[in-house]
């Protein structure tokens, strides 16, 4: 491990900000991250330090905010290397190839609430599909062409099943956010058949919650949360009046819907994982893996966790059914056990709580 201190420079291009950069950076294996100030992103980038990794975070802060790296330097003493940018700005994009060797991207940066993609489809559509084109050609002009790609579980649409295997299909998409993330899925296995160079892992996650157990990170919505967990946080810290049931007439053990509700550093850790696994199975060059922990757990039971383990109290109101919501939707992990050898440390519970630690914080910030 080398001590740098570095003040990094790139040339003026229309909306690109530098951020000097100072501390303990590990050796140079420099992995771009799209949309690494946000939930996930930011997770990520702290299991990359913690794995001997430079992260280098691109994103244009429309829903994250840059106060996400003092809580990366609190965990790992680095701050890391943030250009602020889009996607679709090739000329940026590219000047950080340019200046960097990096050896592969996780890619993040997306719109993501479902309920907004149903009122405005076009711009998921655009934002969604465009970015990824973006930095498709940006990383082909650099030889660059390592890349995971963070889908979801929403590309399942409505399953018959409760429980999904990388297998299952549908055309039948609940909202054009997962109709997004297929057609980026489409893009990228297509490229991978075409193009033998491209080694690419897409990784379909589950419901993430959770924040980093020494509470520097977290959740941070900009607005009216669109999860469940964050909304429940904001009515728990006494923010919002009730969180809404959205039914309770479905065909599950309490009449709510049923999730797999995954902590973000256990996904944070399968993205290195992927990265370091990426082409390693010799059958293909575009994998694709569930990320989950194979249990499901209900609306009611989570609120029930939440009210039991932090002794808070939780008002709710049982609601009309929201349009799009299957009964239940639970990860197949049988592949991402067997070829990467890997399974969800963290519970439910840890999640909640350590989110909730994060809340008390974010409160203060």
């Amino acid at each position: 491990m080398l001590l740098k201190i570095k003040a990094f420079l790139f040339f003026h291009t229309s909306n690109i900000k530098l951020f000097t950069t100072f501390g303990i950076m590990h050796a140079e294996k420099y992995i771009l991250i799209t949309g690494g100030m946000g939930f996930i992103g930011s997770h990520t980038a702290i299991e990359l330090i913690q794995s001997g990794y430079t992260p280098i975070i691109v994103d244009d802060l429309r829903n994250s905010s840059s106060i996400v790296l003092a809580g990366i330097k609190e965990i790992t003493g680095v701050l890391p290397l943030f250009i602020q940018t889009a996607c679709q700005d090739e000329v940026a994009l590219d000047a950080v190839f340019k200046q960097y060797d990096i050896e592969g991207v996780i890619h993040f940066a997306a719109d993501k609430a479902v309920g907004e993609s149903v009122q405005n489809p076009l711009k998921y559509y655009s934002n969604n599909i465009e970015s990824l084109l973006s930095l498709l050609r940006v990383m082909e002009g650099n030889s660059v062409y390592n890349l995971v790609f963070s889908s979801s579980c929403t590309v399942y649409g409505m399953p018959e099943n409760e429980i999904v295997t990388e297998k299952d299909t549908s055309t039948n998409y609940a909202s054009p956010y997962g109709h997004s993330k297929m057609i980026g899925e489409e893009i990228l296995q297509g490229l991978s058949k075409r193009k033998a160079e491209w080694k690419i892992t897409l990784l379909r996650y589950f419901n993430p919650i959770g924040a980093h157990p020494l509470g520097h990170i977290g959740e941070l919505p900009i607005g009216v949360p669109n999860n469940l967990v964050p909304y429940l946080m904001q009515v728990a810290n006494g923010e919002r009046e009730f969180l809404s049931v959205f039914g309770n007439d479905y065909a599950t053990p309490d009449g709510t819907c049923v999730r797999d509700y995954l902590h973000v550093c256990d996904l944070a850790e399968v993205h290195v994982l992927a990265l370091k696994n990426i082409g390693s199975n010799a059958s293909t060059n575009c994998d694709v893996f569930n990320v989950g922990t194979g249990t499901g757990t209900s609306v009611l039971e989570l609120i029930t966790i939440f009210k039991d383990e932090l002794k808070v109290d939780l008002p709710y109101k049982v609601t009309e059914r929201r349009p799009g919501d299957c009964a239940a939707m639970v990860a197949g992990v049988e592949k991402i056990g067997k070829e990467l050898n890997w399974e969800a440390k963290y519970t439910v519970k840890d999640a909640l709580i350590h989110a909730w630690n994060w809340e008390q914080k974010r409160n203060k910030l």
